[in-house]
């Protein structure tokens, strides 16, 4: 069985090797646990960020760094492909443990979570690991204190010595970057919601823009969620039936939501609460469907280049 944890303490060998040649900051922290710094007080970077995007991937995909034209925006665009997407996207990339402990709060993904109980996915992944290395990815900017990695510690089971903990806030290179290369699991996930068993797709690749950098926490949350669900596009494989398809494709793209046509921004400040916003917006902007099943091929939505215009406070 594929070890997911493994897998991405491979992605990381070379950071922990020669950590200033990626601008990462590698620290020794309570426990004796790894702090990997990708962006708190560390520079990071474009080539640590494509590592912290494969580790929360377990090393199970590939990502790569070009630059695209959205109207008249030419914008970094990330491109990520995986084989595996239930593993890679859902067992490993969700953002599916939320760390909220006194006043510390960070979203963690990455292949620690397949070592965490309590999320009813993995019954249908039917994926267990047992292993001696636990790699977290944590979307914070503040270093977890003693108590918390005492938490991680005791949720995953893994020796002190063999925690990994990559962090980068929001607000960074590495935090725009990892973001947009969600753009894949996010259509996975709206897929599943919306009727697609996980085995029924068969491979994902995707691009989407990154957001320009903004020191404003919330800011940089609404540009790089926004750099999804108006810039993302996902090309998915699929064996099922072409009426399936057919009858679930225009539910997965952003536009199905009735939040569809506002910033990230706006809407949180609206809701005031992230969880309070209509979970159907959570999608790329547009999604593509090939059946290997029958060699039939379906697409629905479209880049919205005026929605990131506005996010980034351009006029075009």
């Amino acid at each position: 069985m594929v070890s997911l944890n493994q897998s991405a303490l491979d992605v990381i060998r070379p950071v922990l090797a020669n950590p200033e040649l990626y601008g990462v900051r590698l620290e020794n922290g309570p426990k004796g646990a790894k702090f990997l710094d990708f962006g708190i007080d560390a520079p990071g970077g474009y080539p640590a960020a494509i590592i912290f995007s494969k580790v929360c991937l377990a090393g199970m995909g590939e990502v790569t760094i070009t630059s695209v034209d959205y109207g008249a925006i030419a914008l970094p665009t990330v491109n990520v492909s995986v084989g595996l997407p239930a593993l890679s996207c859902i067992a490993s990339q969700y953002a599916g443990w939320a760390i909220s402990l006194d006043t510390y709060f960070a979203m963690g993904s990455g292949p620690a979570r397949a070592l965490k109980t309590g999320e009813k996915i993995f019954e249908e992944i039917e994926h267990e690991e047992s292993c001696k290395v636990a790699i977290l990815c944590m979307e914070t900017s503040k270093k977890p204190p003693e108590q918390v990695v005492d938490y991680i510690l005791r949720k995953t089971g893994a020796p002190p010595e063999g925690l990994y903990l990559l962090m980068a806030p929001t607000s960074s290179i590495t935090g725009s970057v990892q973001v947009s290369a969600r753009v894949v699991e996010t259509a996975l996930h709206k897929m599943h919601e919306s009727g697609f068993k996980l085995d029924q797709i068969t491979a994902g690749c995707g691009a989407a823009p990154i957001a320009p950098i903004h020191p404003d926490g919330l800011e940089a949350i609404g540009r790089t969620n926004d750099c999804v669900l108006y810039g993302g596009t996902a090309h998915m494989t699929v064996d099922c039936d072409d009426a399936f398809i057919v009858d679930k494709i225009d539910q997965i793209p952003s536009f199905s939501s009735k939040d569809y046509g506002q910033t990230f921004k706006d809407l949180f400040a609206e809701y005031g609460d992230f969880y309070n916003i209509d979970p159907l917006l959570f999608a790329p902007a547009r999604i593509t469907v090939a059946n290997n099943r029958t060699g039939s091929f379906f697409s629905a939505g479209s880049i919205n280049p005026q929605m990131l215009a506005k996010s980034f406070g351009l006029r075009i």
